[in-house]
């Protein structure tokens, strides 16, 4: 099967998923190829939209949350297409998130700067440790002490008998809400983001923490906690697991894409396989502690046909397409083939069946 899907893939697929590959998988590529991958991949449209957008100052359009004319949105594509890291555009746009502080405008918050160890799963330096991370930087940029947060984030939820333990009432808008307390953990979608793109944080004990973490956050037997996900005392959250519920089966990509909901023209999302969700959980080596994580590896290795292409038929599609905050996956230059379609989605399979150790 591996086999296959890499055959499948170096032949049909675009240069960067083809570095990835032989980089990633094969663990064979030659300087010079990866020389001509980087080249080829340098010259792909959306690569020169973004070099164009960069400002003097490193960073990638107007904004910080967003699409791929924003600097999340275009960092995270560029470490995704396997752009070296010494490439004047990524070490630029990494330049940036050394020397504008937190409180520029560009962040796209009216200068305000939360704590993200004051308010859980909130604040813009999350989401800028998230792309340093994705980017391969946290050798160079430190970002050690948000790595920490993330395990201790997971391990917070094994500490408290019921999240109700370490919130508090409070009027928002009218409507009484459950929130955080100060200087509460607990997990979030970059906080996994960043420890599936780190090292230091391995050992026996912490995957297997984050596994039970995991674990007890994909129960569904407690009504009150069934998909609760608590509020925060300032401002609007995104990405924050849910007390009870949390799901790899589902399409959404904004608020939090691990609930089931009812997507466009009130179609039912909730058994669509969320391929970013479950290669993170992958990456981070607690596929075989994860009962619910095993059975969708199963299946997703099942539905690989006698070619090596992956033919699930429910993918949450707009989470490949939506490059930005909560979602981003295409690295095919477009899917208006059937071919580079199946490229990124196949690419994606072998990335989750190989970090699970499936394959």
């Amino acid at each position: 099967m591996k086999e296959k899907m890499i055959n499948f893939l170096l032949e049909n697929a675009n240069p960067s998923i083809k570095r990835r590959v032989k980089s990633e998988i094969l663990n064979n590529v030659t300087p010079q190829e990866a020389a001509t991958y980087q080249e080829q991949t340098l010259t792909e449209p959306m690569i020169l939209k973004i070099t164009a957008l960069q400002k003097d100052n490193g960073w990638i359009g107007n904004g910080f949350n967003g699409g791929l004319d924003t600097q999340e949105g275009a960092t995270k594509y560029l470490a995704e297409k396997a752009i070296n890291k010494d490439t004047p555009v990524l070490k630029r746009a990494m330049d940036a998130f050394i020397n504008i502080p937190l409180d520029d405008l560009c962040y796209n918050d009216r200068g305000r700067v939360f704590d993200e160890f004051k308010y859980p799963c909130l604040g813009m330096n999350l989401h800028r440790c998230a792309c340093i991370a994705r980017a391969g930087y946290h050798d160079i940029i430190d970002i050690s002490p948000q790595i920490q947060l993330s395990v201790d984030s997971f391990k917070r939820v094994l500490e408290v008998e019921s999240v109700f333990d370490i919130l508090h009432p409070m009027k928002k808008n009218g409507k009484t809400v459950q929130v955080f307390n100060d200087y509460e953990k607990w997990v979030g979608r970059h906080h996994l983001d960043m420890l599936a793109h780190t090292q230091s944080w391995r050992s026996e004990d912490n995957i297997k923490t984050i596994a039970k973490s995991v674990n007890e956050m994909m129960r569904t037997d407690n009504p009150e906690l069934f998909e609760f996900i608590p509020g925060s005392q300032v401002g609007c959250m995104g990405g924050c697991f849910p007390a009870q519920g949390l799901t790899v089966m589902g399409s959404g990509v904004y608020p939090s894409p691990i609930l089931c909901e009812i997507g466009r023209n009130g179609k039912d999302y909730n058994g669509y396989y969320h391929f970013e969700l479950i290669e993170w959980f992958a990456r981070c080596g607690i596929v075989s502690y994860v009962p619910a994580l095993q059975k969708i590896v199963e299946e997703i290795a099942t539905s690989i046909d006698d070619n090596g292409v992956c033919r699930l038929p429910m993918v949450a599609l707009d989470v490949f397409k939506c490059w930005g905050t909560f979602g981003g996956l295409q690295l095919e230059i477009d899917w208006k083939s059937k071919t580079r379609k199946a490229c990124d989605i196949t690419f994606r399979a072998l990335l989750i069946l190989h970090y699970s150790k499936f394959i």
